[in-house]
């Protein structure tokens, strides 16, 4: 650090030097300070005082106005690339070029609005060489001259620390003021933008400065001025002007401002700034803004907790009730803070401060002229003075309809007021007695109140509603206004269905039309809820000595009226059968055809089934009671979104669970498991001759081709023992069926196998169990796809059974435990056919190996070569190069490059000697012939399946070959 340089030859009035020397002298001293100072002016300008450049020197002005005693006024200009700010008043003194100095004390006296000094850095903002010139005199501040003072030139150094005089040639200070703020803008700033910036906060700040009259922003002029009922305006340039209707107790340190309109209207605030005067980061949710004098920290951006702060805020809050008084009624409500999170911590306080001082007074006017606090008035939710007037004497504290509706209710009752809704009207209504006409006039306040939105379909659901049978009863919702022939209404009527509620003809209105009521046809009737109860609880109904002949016959009109279709679950329905009441669909026809193919077993009283009596029958339409269930064929189950085998078909649970997946619909027919043994081929004709049964036959794994499959009788055997003649891939494993009756389309669907399918482990099973029956004559090569089938479906190995007998290539049925699985093709030669089971693609030989519980032929196959050969590249054998340019086959791709070739290729096996065609045991035998060369070449160029066409091209290598 330099020493400190002399004093320029220019006047210093306010000894400059002396409070440079001892600030460097104290970074001399402490070499931490200046980092310290550096970091504090960088806090205040990016934090404390960050945009508050108009507001902290408009403080200034305000305290210089204050200090003179007079009203004060600023300037603000643009000039040379510099802001300039000229206030009244006081002029600069020692103490104030001190206090701008000190980061952290100030020389203004207790009470200024500028208190501390250090609100001067807010100047940093736009400039980091920054003059004060005054009457008395002036100073500068300059970045550059600190570093030439410390003899460093590019650190960052504090601006405000070493004050210089300003240059004798320093421009005076304009007439008529006494100090200028001289602001040289630094690069980047754009002068205009930051004057239109600061033109905003100038209606603010003479709002928060009484003692500053006018605000002079580069030749636009606003001036404050107060009428005598304390209204502040604010007017500016080209007529722009602000209203702020203002109320402060005599000698408090508060003032709360309204913001009018033009008509002197009040224009509640929505959120604000706690100002104090100016504006802090304490937000407010208050409509009116508090301008108070209240211990903050020296930044003036948070106010100070503490026993001060909440005395001042209490009496704000009283002074906040009287401006509420001063506000016409219909605007009252609208100054109310609104219920909700507070903004601040100082907010909480203020508001909990004024929800005490509004909840005590009397200030609410009610319906009958009378004036309530809140604690006493019951608020109407919705505004209507219709209904209103209907309410008077039913409702007592209403309060009058401009302090009525949701409005009213959200701003009232958290001060304790109670909320009237539409409910609570409606469950007044509930206990009176009313005429019809009474009843529209209510119906019709309460429809425009609907068609408003003032209330909703919820609000009047408990709605007094008259009915047709005299009693009045709550809630539209269930009523209906039935539109059906007058015999089955009466019917229905004397069924006394429990819980249905027809309305009076004459209480028939829009409103309740919106509120639920509906008009019903016989169809809406039957889907009641009420009247699905009443049909699933006859049956109980009549066991405990009901009649139920009333509610039939209304069911079934009804049923009728509608088009012959009843609901789901009507087949409960109680109907007299010839041995007792039995549901609608455990009944058969008398003369349902279905009758006789039926096992005698399943009628009766006991029996699933029973007859519906003959006298019932003749005096009801067949179409209808059919309709309910009743049998006169056999019947299909719908559910387009089945959630549990429920359905009370047979083996439903079991077929549910044969599934991978939950079945996305159910179509299937009923009481199958109810066909004489004897009568299936008729059954399934049936079956196949109406298109809703053929559907549900065929439905791709449905339950009835599924149980048929399974259960139903053809020739004594179910259908999945039998193949379709013409299925002779089947041939030997299973039997073609015999002439029973049926075409193949009808068999097929019943489940007659076509063509290899395994569905799920039982088909796996009986299909191992089949091949291993000796008594069957099946070819190998049905055998060979009939595991690859097994293999295909993916069936659980842990779910099959154990074969203790398979079938071979011979085709013949072997021992298991003597048998192999053929996984290499050489190995055939010295293997017995009677030993081997085949597979048609060698990679599946492990499944197939797997699925019998057998080994590989190569993991019991003990073999050595004996013979002598000489290995040969192909390329050494002309007749393999011919076929193999033929085939378009690549030598030099194959595993093998080439083979060993034998006279005679001989291998041994347990002392036993084979002589084979060829052979691999990490090297390619082959014995001399074209039948040993061509295996082993289609084996090397993995084109087995041209093993043939290879062995006949090597004995006659002409194309010709290819096309005979």
């Amino acid at each position: 650090m330099s020493p400190c340089p002399a004093d320029p030859p220019v006047a210093d009035p306010f000894g400059t030097a002396a409070l440079r020397a001892t600030v460097l002298r104290g970074w001399q001293e402490s070499p931490t300070r200046r980092t310290e100072d550096t970091n504090s002016e960088e806090d205040l300008r990016l934090g404390a005082y960050r945009d508050r450049l108009l507001v902290e020197l408009a403080q200034n002005a305000v305290d210089a106005a204050t200090a003179a005693d007079d009203q004060g006024a600023l300037r603000v200009t643009l000039r040379d690339g510099e802001l300039r700010v000229a206030n009244t008043g006081a002029a600069l003194d020692a103490a104030g070029v001190t206090g701008l100095a000190s980061l952290r004390a100030s020389a203004k006296p207790e009470g200024a609005f500028g208190r501390f000094g250090v609100g001067f850095a807010a100047v940093l903002a736009v400039t980091d060489q920054p003059r004060v010139v005054s009457l008395s005199g002036g100073v500068e501040f300059s970045a550059a001259r600190t570093r030439d003072a410390l003899g460093i030139s590019t650190e960052d150094v504090p601006v405000l620390r070493l004050p210089w005089p300003v240059a004798a040639e320093e421009p005076a200070v304009p007439r008529g003021y006494t100090t200028e703020v001289r602001l040289p803008l630094r690069d980047g700033i754009d002068g205009d933008s930051l004057l239109a910036g600061l033109l905003d906060q100038v209606p603010d700040v003479l709002l928060a400065f009484p003692a500053l009259d006018t605000i002079d922003m580069a030749g636009d002029r606003w001036g404050r001025s107060v009428t005598g009922a304390d209204v502040v305006e604010l007017s500016g340039p080209g007529g722009a002007s602000q209203r702020w209707l203002t109320h402060a107790d005599p000698g408090s340190g508060y003032r709360w401002a309204l913001p009018l309109d033009g008509a002197g209207r009040p224009e509640p605030l929505t959120a604000d700034l706690l100002h104090a005067p100016t504006p802090t980061d304490e937000w407010l949710s208050l409509p009116v803004r508090l301008i108070a004098s209240l211990p903050i920290e020296p930044s003036r951006r948070r106010v100070r907790p503490g026993d001060r702060l909440n005395a001042a805020l209490r009496d704000a809050a009283h002074g906040y009730v009287e401006l509420l008084r001063r506000v016409p009624d219909e605007y009252r409500l609208s100054l109310v803070p609104p219920p909700g999170l507070p903004r601040s911590e100082v907010d909480a306080t203020l508001r909990d401060e004024l929800a005490t001082r509004l909840r005590d007074g009397a200030w609410l006017p009610c319906a009958d002229g009378a004036v309530t606090s809140p604690a006493g008035a019951s608020v109407l939710a919705p505004a209507s003075p219709r209904l209103v007037t209907l309410l008077t004497d039913i409702v007592p504290g209403l309060l009058d309809a401009s302090m009525c509706g949701d409005a009213a209710v959200a701003t009232l009752v958290p001060l304790g007021a109670r909320r009237v809704d539409i409910a609570t009207v409606v469950d007044e209504l509930s206990g009176i007695e009313r005429t019809v006409s009474w009843w529209h006039d209510c119906y019709d306040v309460l429809l425009a109140l609907l068609d408003a939105r003032e209330v909703t379909v919820d609000d009047l659901g408990a709605l007094p509603v008259p009915l047709a049978d005299g009693r009045t009863v709550a809630g539209p919702r269930n009523s209906l206004i039935p539109d059906v022939a007058a015999p089955a209404l009466d019917t229905l009527v004397a069924a006394g269905v429990v819980g249905l509620r027809l309305l009076h003809a004459e209480a028939d209105h829009p409103l309740l039309r919106r509120l639920g009521a509906r008009e019903v046809g016989a169809a809406e009737l039957l889907t009641e809820p009420v009247v699905g109860e009443a049909v699933r609880a006859s049956m109980a109904d009549v066991r405990a000595g009901a009649d139920g002949r009333l509610l039939a016959y209304a069911v079934l009109r009804l049923v009728a009226e509608s088009g012959d279709s009843a609901p789901n679950g009507f087949g409960g329905l109680a109907l007299p059968g010839r041995s007792g009441w039995r549901r609608a669909d455990e009944l058969v026809l008398p003369d349902a055809e279905v009758l006789q193919l039926l096992d005698p077993a399943a009628i009766g009283e006991d029996a699933p089934l029973d007859v519906l009596a003959d006298g019932f029958a003749s005096s009801v339409d067949r179409t209808t009671v059919t309709a309910l269930g009743v049998l006169d064929g056999f019947t299909v189950v719908a559910d387009d979104d089945p959630v549990e085998p429920d359905h009370g078909l047979p083996d439903e649970a079991d077929w549910w669970h044969s599934t991978r997946t939950p079945p996305d619909r159910l179509l299937a027919v009923r009481d199958l498991d109810l066909v004489a043994d004897d009568a299936w081929p008729e059954v399934l004709r049936a079956l196949a001759g109406e298109p809703d049964t053929w559907r549900a036959l065929t439905e791709p794994g449905g339950h009835t081709g599924w149980w048929v499959a399974r259960n139903a009788l053809l020739a004594g055997d179910v259908p999945l023992d039998w193949r379709m003649p013409e299925a002779t891939s089947l041939a030997g494993i299973y039997d073609p069926l015999p002439e029973v009756g049926l075409d193949e389309r009808t068999a097929a669907a019943a489940g007659v196998r076509e063509r290899f399918t395994v569905a799920d482990a039982d088909d796996a099973a009986d299909l191992l169990l089949r091949l291993g029956q000796s008594t069957r004559e099946i070819p190998p090569a049905t055998a060979t796809r009939a595991h690859e089938a097994i293999v295909a479906a993916g069936v659980a190995i842990v779910d099959l059974p154990v074969v203790d007998r398979v079938r071979t290539l011979s085709g013949t049925a072997a021992t298991a435990a003597e048998c192999v699985v053929l996984d290499v093709p050489w190995l055939v030669a010295v293997w017995p056919a009677t030993r081997l089971v085949a597979v048609s693609d060698w990679s599946g030989a492990e499944s197939v190996a797997e699925l019998l519980d057998l080994p590989l032929a190569t993991e019991r196959t003990e073999v050595r070569v004996e013979s002598v050969g000489e290995y040969l590249p192909w390329r050494e054998l002309p007749a393999v190069v011919e076929t193999a340019a033929t085939l378009e086959l690549a030598l030099e791709e194959c595993r093998w490059h080439g083979v060993v070739m034998h006279e005679r290729l001989v291998v041994r096996t347990d002392d036993v000697e084979h002589q084979v065609p060829w052979w691999v045991d990490g090297r390619l035998h082959t014995a001399d012939t074209s039948e040993g060369l061509a295996r082993a070449l289609a084996w090397a160029a993995d084109r087995w399946c041209d093993r043939y066409l290879i062995a006949a091209l090597l004995d006659s290598p002409e194309a010709t070959v290819l096309f005979c």
